[in-house]
């Protein structure tokens, strides 16, 4: 009789066997690049997201499916493994949902910043709000001048935005613009698109990330492929193995999809990502006409990056054998040593078979041999009481007491 499946489990079965192409979901070819996929998600996601649609189920629907085949074609490893094997090679335990915090209850984010306090990765999404004001067009711009950093300080899932002008010199010398927490809290540094209507779209996100004393995020914007290290990839699977995060840890190390900016007008904002308090940061754009050798140091540096990511692939294979035959001897060992003990036991009781003591009088004798010392032992403590006793009882000089007649003492 086959097993009875509950009514949850039969949902879960026929949801995985009902599942769309992420491709077809968001709309997107199975040759387009992370930049066309990326901005197909968050358009698709802004216009499903829960806080526009209320309690619509099919709205609620849409944006999971949304987020799951973003989730799959984001990742490099995962959109490599569903095009050569389809959902089945996908392992959904390392699905790594974005939430957005400003949709969350207060029990819900506490829940959140405590898992996150705990080491568990939670990767958070900018809140729908302030990408639909952006699109809309409703939000303040704040110019921010090359070379005259700005301090603020924003609201946890509130965004400043800054414009910041180029000329054609300065996007031929290259362009940054950097962020920093002296509090160290979270952030994100994201660049916009303009639209026809005005409107601004989310093209780039960096999340900001510990170095030294404080927490920061930039964006390079040099003429050549610039890399950045997206931290949160493979991070469920490297929390539950120590080797996975060494040997994954170069695995977002992945080329930004912009080098270079167009002499213009462009947007940033910086994102205030903290669970509960707001961030204090500052702001900086920076032409690099200046930096030539900073330039080509990063240029340096990160050929070397790609280069060591290539040889940990290769040790990795190199180490997961080794580790194996380290794992089969020390479980031989193991056994070899339980092996010996056995055989040394058995070999003490052949021994001691050898005497014509029957059983019962052998155990006796050793009972007998046993108690007779334990008597021994026990008038031995009974005599040391007692003379012990017996000291304390004699009178020592010492201890004598003398009278002494105060009347005879001479006056």
């Amino acid at each position: 009789m086959p097993p009875h499946r509950s009514k949850s489990e039969k949902n879960d079965g026929m949801a995985k066997h009902l599942r769309r192409d992420p491709y077809e979901v968001l709309g997107v070819s199975r040759n387009s690049t992370d930049q066309e996929i990326k901005s197909a998600y968050r358009k698709m996601a802004l216009k499903y997201h829960p806080d526009k649609n209320g309690n619509d189920p099919v709205a609620a629907d849409m944006f999971k499916e949304v987020t799951f085949s973003y989730n799959i074609l984001s990742d490099p490893d995962k959109r490599h493994q569903y095009d050569t094997a389809g959902f089945e090679a996908v392992e959904a335990e390392n699905q790594e949902l974005e939430l957005d915090l400003s949709s969350l209850g207060a029990v819900n984010t506490m829940f959140a910043a405590l898992f996150s306090k705990l080491g568990v990765p939670i990767k958070t999404t900018v809140s729908a709000t302030v990408l639909e004001e952006a699109l809309n067009g409703v939000v303040t711009i704040q110019p921010l001048l090359l070379g005259q950093p700005v301090s603020r300080k924003v609201e946890k899932q509130c965004a400043h935005f800054y414009s910041v002008e180029i000329t054609e010199e300065e996007a031929r010398d290259g362009f940054v613009c950097r962020v920093q927490s002296s509090d160290k809290s979270k952030f994100k540094l994201l660049y916009f698109d303009q639209e026809e209507n005005g409107g601004l779209s989310l093209a780039l996100q960096e999340d900001s990330a510990k170095t030294g004393k404080v927490t920061s995020a930039g964006m390079y914007f040099l003429g050549f492929p610039v890399y950045r290290l997206d931290q949160t990839v493979n991070s469920v699977a490297a929390a539950k193995d120590p080797d996975t995060a060494f040997f994954k840890k170069l695995d977002g190390f992945q080329p930004c999809e912009i080098t270079e900016l167009k002499p213009g007008t462009h947007f940033f904002a910086v994102y205030g990502d903290n669970f509960f308090k707001s961030v204090s940061y500052t702001i900086e754009a920076i032409c690099t006409a200046p930096f030539i050798e900073e330039k080509e140091n990063l240029r340096a540096v990160e050929a070397e990056i790609l280069s060591k990511r290539v040889e940990l692939s290769k040790f990795e294979t190199e180490y997961r054998e080794v580790l194996a035959q380290f794992t089969e001897m020390t479980t031989r060992y193991t056994k070899e040593m339980q092996e010996i003990d056995e055989l040394l036991k058995q070999r003490n009781e052949i021994h001691a078979s050898y005497t014509m003591i029957p059983p019962s009088k052998r155990s006796s004798s050793r009972n007998r041999s046993k108690g007779v010392y334990r008597e021994a032992k026990d008038g031995e403590v009974r005599d040391r009481k007692h003379s012990t006793r017996d000291r304390t009882k004699k009178k020592r000089w010492y201890n004598i007491h003398l009278k002494i007649d105060k009347r005879k003492q001479p006056c």
